[in-house]
């Protein structure tokens, strides 16, 4: 299906070794949209028909990546404009990519929305441009017939050169509705200074919606969750015209596996991280695990859910975010890992805890039905869960003074989002100084205990590609404080 004459296919698709690698970004005409049902349904369709599919998120959201890996078989990478620059973000999609491979980029809200009001930084629209890939663009047309077209029309013509591989109209309600839709839109889009092909109509769906997606009460091995995976491919498979997508994706322009940072540490120097990993932590970009790894670490995975203690011989720790509140009263009912998690803290090697990690250090946390669950006492002091959140933006991090996690002045990037809020005064001992992304200071703070100083917690997740010194800071932490 297609507007705006035949659709030319300048090459049959080869995903053998000796192709390049290609790629399309996922973008909407607004959250809500449907792109990422589209974007699941497309990663597991094309991994079904055999393709190497590598997905990556753009925005900080930790959740949908979770989904990627499920219905597409491969990890994903969170690419970010305000956190990251270009060459970062270029970086992390070069080194995730094989020849062969094809690349599938959920956007973040609408194409055009990112953390400026006028300009794309942060957008979706930013890192098509950075890394070249054409849009495949999501229109929920529900309620609409010409003026779908006059919405997508606006789409494909408000910004200058930016490609697009394709439209896709989603929650269409009949046949006969997908016939006008495909009516206006033939009508208007050839006339278009940007015309783009009408790839398909998604008829409208019960029953696709992951389970409690954004409350996080299911994770992508749940056997529910698999079963939307394989009905979003069959949902996309048979409304879009995939070969014609295929056909039409360029090339990447970068080398693959370009961009290795280059370690700092001095060769043949490791140190044995211990990084929490189970359903209750499960928020963290693997980026920053990888630039720990360049520094010389060995990641060795634990649960504090499932296990009695940590793992032997560790030099530091890294609790990550996640639903800490969800596993609460596991969590505490774990005595032994709470004990073994305080003494670490109390040895004086180096912890950095973020958000539900962050949490987990404190005294208590206080559920949404007001019960008191008592926790690692890292740091002596409570919080409680609300209906609503707390906390939700972009965040730029600054050292206010040196120490084991950095020197004064060391500046990261990161993002926060929380339901949780503190009960209690975490005294003087802040030693980050926040900004949000228009530069405007924030009250969250990065609160240091323990009895060298040696205990990082903060609210904030940091992306460490935005600062690799922080990991090279961390590496020395650990590799210098060994006991």
């Amino acid at each position: 299906m297609s507007v705006g004459g035949s659709l030319e296919l300048p090459f049959a698709f080869d995903p053998t070794d000796h192709a390049p690698a290609r790629g399309v970004l996922v973008a909407g005409t607004r959250s809500g949209c449907g792109k990422t049902s589209v974007s699941l349904g497309l990663m597991a369709a094309l991994a079904r028909r055999g393709l190497d599919v590598r997905p990556f998120k753009a925005g900080p959201d930790f959740i949908d990546p979770l989904h990627h890996a499920g219905a597409s078989g491969r990890p994903s990478h969170n690419l970010d404009g305000w956190m990251l620059d270009r060459d970062a973000v270029r970086g992390i999609v070069a080194r995730n990519m094989a020849p062969g491979s094809v690349a599938v980029v959920e956007g973040v809200m609408g194409l055009f929305d990112g953390a400026s009001g006028s300009g794309p930084t942060g957008s979706s629209e930013e890192l098509a441009r950075w890394l070249g890939l054409p849009v495949l663009l999501v229109a929920d047309a529900a309620s609409m017939a010409r003026s779908a077209a006059a919405m997508v029309k606006g789409y494909l013509e408000f910004q200058p050169n930016l490609r697009f591989a394709g439209v896709v109209l989603n929650r269409v309600g009949s046949p006969a509705h997908a016939e006008l839709l495909q009516e206006a839109l033939e009508a208007s889009l050839p006339e278009s200074a940007n015309p783009a092909p009408l790839l398909g109509c998604l008829p409208r769906a019960s029953g696709l919606d992951l389970p409690s997606r954004h409350l996080g009460l299911v994770t992508p091995e749940d056997s529910r969750c698999n079963a939307v995976y394989a009905a979003l491919a069959d949902w996309v498979e048979a409304a879009l015209d995939l070969d014609a997508l295929l056909a039409s994706l360029p090339a990447l322009g970068m080398a693959l596996g370009s961009g290795e940072p280059r370690p700092r540490t001095a060769p043949g120097q490791r140190f044995r991280l211990g990084v929490a990993r189970d359903r209750a932590f499960c928020f963290c970009y693997p980026e920053n695990l990888r630039l720990l790894e360049a520094v010389g670490a060995e990641i060795v995975f634990f649960s504090p859910l499932e296990e009695s203690g940590l793992p032997p011989a560790l030099d530091g720790l890294y609790l990550p975010g996640g639903y800490p509140e969800l596993h609460v009263s596991r969590l505490s009912a774990n005595r032994s890992m709470c004990q073994a998690v305080r003494g670490f803290c109390a040895s004086g090697r180096p912890v950095y805890a973020e958000c539900g990690g962050f949490l987990y250090l404190l005294s208590s946390l206080t559920d949404a039905r007001g019960k008191d669950h008592v926790l690692c006492g890292v740091y002596s002091g409570r919080a409680a869960m609300r209906e609503r959140f707390r906390a939700l933006g972009y965040r730029q991090v600054t050292l206010s003074r040196s120490g084991l996690f950095g020197p004064q002045g060391l500046t990261a990037r990161g993002h926060e989002f929380h339901y949780s809020e503190l009960c209690f005064d975490p005294g003087g001992n802040n030693v980050y100084s926040v900004a949000d992304r228009k530069g405007r200071s924030v009250s969250t703070g990065g609160w240091l205990a323990g009895p060298r100083d040696n205990v990082l917690g903060s609210y904030v997740h940091l992306h460490f590609a935005s600062c690799p010194s922080f990991a090279e800071a961390l590496a020395r932490a650990c590799m210098g404080n060994r006991v």
